[in-house]
């Protein structure tokens, strides 16, 4: 299949572009008598997705038998009717009226009758399909999904694709996995991505953990399309429509040229704040994994996010128990941690960051400090650094580049590298 779109590292996309490609997708897709299920992104992504919404909705509705909305919710919290509207910029108790006869769901990874097996990845494939990422690691995975995409002839991912810490770069494949599925697998992907580490995965566009969701699409009956954006400020730089890795793969090279910052040596401190979109630490932890390259040795980063009152709505009881720690800390304690969420403990790892475990003492490379609405006590508890986010001036660090000093006022998006990148070596 061919892809439709086009993107403009030096531009964005004008209206007309954008209706053109949304009108050549729909052409492509002949919606006519077909019920069509788009799964979109939620709060923490950033894309214009009011217009896009829009914009499919006023090419298809009128052609479909029928046209919903699925939000890949991942284990995020549910979505209620006022923030839904917000999401895609409605006014309070109009969404009738600008989306007239679609519905809009939340998924729910939770509950059993939302979730319907399509397969297994045996021991035996995810070790042919991740290697020696997963050595020691591999079992038997039983795939499940929403099953409400079965309710549709064909179902469109519309979302963003920015890199990844986990992945590589979200997107495509990733709003069935972990947008639309069941635990099992979410957190065996996301603990296979802590093992490489995110030095090593984030920014790369073909990585084992691709892979291995890849091979879970397949197990999908209900034909998939994707309207992959890449976003660009507030505007769109590009926007491609097609088969899933197709398209996906269009808006990774473009992501590359985008969303991936340059320098030429490391701070030994970074003020990495994040926007309101991040309303727990489960997603505020991106500020962390996307400035990670770049910070010096034995440096602080801090995120500064006055409005962040919890850690994770979904895992906050987990993560109390675990703390934060590095990446060895569980590995040489395994049998200690085994039985937990293994997406909780790459989540944790994640934020933590890279370092040692030798002879019971932990070595994290750098600091991380939260400066949040997260109390002190809790901070240290969870072994996390704190700052008074009252008492934080951000012109110590903004304007102060060439000290050693960085400040980034929206962070969780852009990936920050070295120009001359270290080689990390996986614990």
């Amino acid at each position: 299949m061919t892809v439709i779109g086009r993107g403009q590292p030096d531009g964005c996309l004008s209206d007309a572009d954008i209706t053109e490609i949304i009108d050549a997708a729909v052409e492509q897709i002949s919606p006519q008598g077909k019920r069509l299920l788009v799964i979109i992104p939620d709060h923490t992504r950033t894309c214009p997705l009011p217009q896009i919404a829009r914009g499919l909705h006023a090419a298809m509705a009128s052609k479909a038998r029928k046209l919903d909305f699925l939000i890949a919710l991942g284990t995020h919290p549910a979505l209620g009717e006022g923030q839904i509207d917000t999401l895609l910029g409605i006014e309070p108790g109009r969404r009738g009226e600008v989306l007239p006869g679609s519905e809009v769901f939340n998924h729910d990874w939770k509950s059993p009758d939302a979730l319907e097996k399509i397969g297994t990845l045996s021991a035996e494939q995810i070790r042919r399909i991740t290697g020696a990422a997963s050595a020691g690691f591999e079992k038997d995975i039983d795939i499940t999904i929403n099953r409400r995409i079965f309710d549709y002839d064909l179902v469109m991912v519309a979302g963003p694709v920015f890199p990844h810490e986990v992945v590589g770069f979200s997107g495509g494949a990733k709003y069935f996995f972990p947008g639309i599925c069941g635990e099992e697998l979410l957190n065996f992907f996301h603990w296979i991505g802590a093992l490489i580490t995110i030095p090593k995965i984030i920014g790369c566009k073909d990585t084992p953990v691709r892979a291995l969701l890849n091979a879970a699409v397949e197990m999908i009956s209900v034909p998939t399309r994707l309207l992959a954006m890449v976003v660009k400020g507030r505007d769109l730089g590009g926007l491609y429509f097609g088969a899933l890795r197709e398209a996906w793969s269009s808006a990774a090279d473009l992501s590359t040229e985008i969303h991936i910052t340059y320098v030429d040596r490391p701070f030994r401190s970074i003020l990495s704040r994040a926007p309101e979109m991040y309303d727990e630490l489960w997603t505020g932890g991106k500020c962390m994994y996307k400035m990670e390259p770049v910070v010096a040795d034995g440096g602080e980063l801090i995120i500064l996010a006055p409005h962040i009152k919890e850690l994770a709505a979904a895992h906050g009881k987990v993560i109390r128990e675990v703390g934060y720690h590095t990446l060895e800390y569980f590995l040489k304690q395994w049998d200690k941690f085994k039985d937990y969420p293994w997406g909780v403990l790459a989540h944790s790892s994640h934020v933590r960051g890279i370092g040692t475990y030798q002879d019971g003492v932990e070595k994290p490379r750098i600091s991380v400090t939260l400066a949040t609405a997260i109390p002190g006590d809790v901070c240290r508890s969870i072994n996390m650094g704190y700052r008074n986010p009252a008492e934080v001036d951000i012109s110590q660090w903004e304007g102060h580049e060439s000290e050693g000093r960085l400040y980034v006022p929206k962070a969780g998006e852009m990936l920050y590298r070295l120009k001359d990148a270290p080689d990390w070596s996986s614990p």
